[in-house]
C-alpha cells in the first residue's frame, strides 16, 4: 500500500470550513480488512444489479407496469440516500461498529421479507427498508477508509475498493441470471440474505473499531477550551451545514452525484433498453452488463496504479467526465434515430465507455472532496452517499417515462447529469486553482 502523503493544501479561496488537522499516519490494512470494506461498498450493486435481469419478470409476476416496478429500484435508492445522513453522524459520534452492525441486522431481516412481497407496494417498502438499513456498509466503509488513509493512500485504497466491489457487478447480474434458470425473481433475494449474513459475520469477526472514543465529537474540546463539544443531532447538523458552506466540498459531491444520475441511469433503464428494445436475453444482458463492469474496474485500477501521484485528481476527474459527456451524446444521437437504425453493437460500445469513464470519476470526486475533511468523516461520507442517491433515485423514475419501447429518456438523462456534472465541477471546485498544488503534494 502507498505511504502517507499529506492532503493538498486548499488555495487561497477554497479553504475548509472545517478545521484541518495534521494528517492522520496512514495505517496498512491486512486483505481481509480490505475485502470486508469491499463486501460493504458492494452492497449497493448486490442489491441492485443481482435484482436487474428479473424487472420484466417482476412486471408480469405482480401483474404491474414497468414505471411501477421501476419505483423498487427508487425506493432502495432512496433509502440508502436517507439512511447515511443519519448512519454518517451516528458513526462520527458512537464509533463504526455498532451502527454498522444495528444496519446489517436489519438490512437481512428487509431483504429476507423482500422474498415474500405480495404485491408490487408491499415490495416497495421492503425496499425502502432494505435501503435505509443497507446504507451503514456503505457509508460506514468509506468513514474508515479516510480514518486510515490521507492524501495519495486515501485516493490509492478507493481504487483499489473498486477493484474489489467491482467484481460485484460483473458477478451479480450473471447469478441472477441463473437463478433466474432455477427459479423466480423471489430466489434472487434469497441469495441477497445469505450473501448478507455471510457479510454480517466478517464483519462482526473482523472489522476492528477504526475511531477511537478521543476522536469522536463529544470527545473533543471546544476551540476556546472549556467543556467538550456534544455529540447529538445539534452538532451532526452544524457539522453538515459547515461542510456544505466549503464551496469545493459542495462543488465536488454534485460532481459525483450527478455523475452517479448517468451511472443510475444505465442501471435502471437497460434492462428493458437491452431485453425488450434490442430483443437480448436476460443472460446476454447479464454478460454485457459484466462486461462494463470489467470496463468501470479496469478504469478504477489504472486510476489507483498508474495516474494517482503522477496526475493531479482533479485533471483525471476532467477527463473522466469528458468521456462521460461524449459517450452519453453519442447514445443520444444513436437512439434518437440521428445515424438511422443502429443495432446493439454501437450502444453497448457507448455504454462501455460511459461505466469506464465512471472509474476515474467516482473515486476521486470522493477522494478531493474527502480531502477537506478529518474530524466528520462520518458526516461528510453521508453527505457525499446521500447526494449520489437522491439524484440517482429522481433520474430512476424518468428514464421510463415515455414507456417501455423507446431508449431516448435513458440518454437524455444522462447527458443532463453528465452537463450539470461538469458544470459543478468548473464552477464550484475551480480545478484550475488547485491543480497545480495538487501535483505537487502527489509527488
Amino acid at each position: 500500500m502507498a505511504e502517507h502523503a499529506a492532503a493538498p493544501t486548499p488555495e487561497r479561496g477554497h479553504e475548509p470550513t472545517t478545521a484541518q488537522p495534521s494528517a492522520p499516519a496512514t495505517r496498512r490494512t491486512g486483505p481481509l480488512v480490505t475485502l470486508v470494506l469491499g463486501g460493504l461498498t458492494a452492497t449497493p450493486p448486490l442489491a441492485m444489479d443481482m435484482y436487474l435481469p428479473s424487472l420484466p419478470e417482476v412486471t408480469r409476476s405482480l401483474h404491474a407496469p414497468a414505471a411501477t416496478v421501476q419505483l423498487t429500484l427508487t425506493a432502495c435508492l432512496a433509502g440508502m440516500a436517507l439512511g447515511q445522513l443519519v448512519v454518517g453522524p451516528m458513526s462520527d459520534r458512537w464509533g463504526r461498529r455498532r451502527p454498522l452492525l444495528s444496519g446489517l441486522a436489519v438490512y437481512l431481516l428487509a431483504t429476507a421479507l423482500c422474498a415474500v412481497a405480495p404485491n408490487v407496494e408491499t415490495l416497495v417498502a421492503f425496499r425502502l427498508a432494505q435501503g435505509l438499513s443497507g446504507a451503514a456498509g456503505i457509508v460506514i466503509a468509506r468513514a474508515v477508509v479516510r480514518d486510515l488513509y490521507d492524501g495519495v493512500a486515501m485516493a490509492r485504497f478507493f481504487s483499489t475498493l473498486m477493484l474489489i466491489s467491482g467484481l460485484a457487478p460483473i458477478v451479480a447480474p450473471l447469478i441472477g441470471g441463473q437463478i433466474l434458470r432455477v427459479t423466480d425473481w423471489r430466489g434472487v433475494f434469497v441469495v441477497l440474505t445469505v450473501v448478507g449474513a455471510a457479510l454480517a459475520a466478517l464483519v462482526w469477526l473482523r472489522l476492528p473499531e477504526t475511531l477511537p472514543p478521543a476522536e469522536r465529537p463529544r470527545s473533543r474540546p471546544r476551540p476556546s477550551g472549556g467543556t467538550p463539544i456534544g455529540g447529538g443531532v445539534g452538532e451532526a447538523l452544524r457539522a453538515m451545514r459547515g461542510l456544505l458552506a466549503d464551496l469545493p466540498f459542495t462543488g465536488y459531491m454534485l460532481t459525483g452525484g450527478f455523475a452517479f444520475a448517468a451511472l443510475f441511469a444505465y442501471i435502471s433503464a437497460s434492462p428493458f433498453v437491452i431485453q425488450e428494445i434490442y430483443g437480448a436475453s436476460p443472460q446476454t444482458f447479464s454478460l454485457l452488463f459484466g462486461l462494463n463492469s470489467v470496463g468501470l474496474m479496469i478504469a478504477g485500477q489504472v486510476n489507483g496504479k498508474v495516474l494517482v501521484g503522477r496526475v493531479s485528481l482533479d485533471k483525471v476527474l476532467a477527463t473522466g467526465l469528458a468521456l462521460i459527456v461524449l459517450a452519453t451524446t453519442a447514445l443520444l444521437l444513436m437512439t434518437a434515430g440521428a445515424f438511422g437504425e443502429v443495432g446493439l453493437a454501437p450502444v453497448a460500445a457507448a455504454l462501455f465507455v460511459l461505466m469506464s469513464a465512471m472509474g476515474l470519476t467516482l473515486p476521486n470526486a470522493q477522494s478531493l472532496a474527502l480531502l477537506r475533511t478529518r474530524h466528520a468523516a462520518g458526516s461528510a461520507s453521508a453527505l457525499l452517499g446521500a447526494s449520489s442517491f437522491l439524484v440517482g433515485a429522481v433520474a430512476s423514475p424518468l428514464v421510463g417515462v415515455a414507456g417501455e419501447r423507446t431508449a431516448v429518456p435513458m440518454a437524455l438523462v444522462q447527458l443532463a447529469g453528465a452537463l450539470v456534472a461538469a458544470a459543478c465541477f468548473m464552477g464550484m471546485c475551480r480545478p484550475w486553482n488547485t491543480c497545480a498544488g495538487s501535483e505537487g503534494d502527489q509527488n
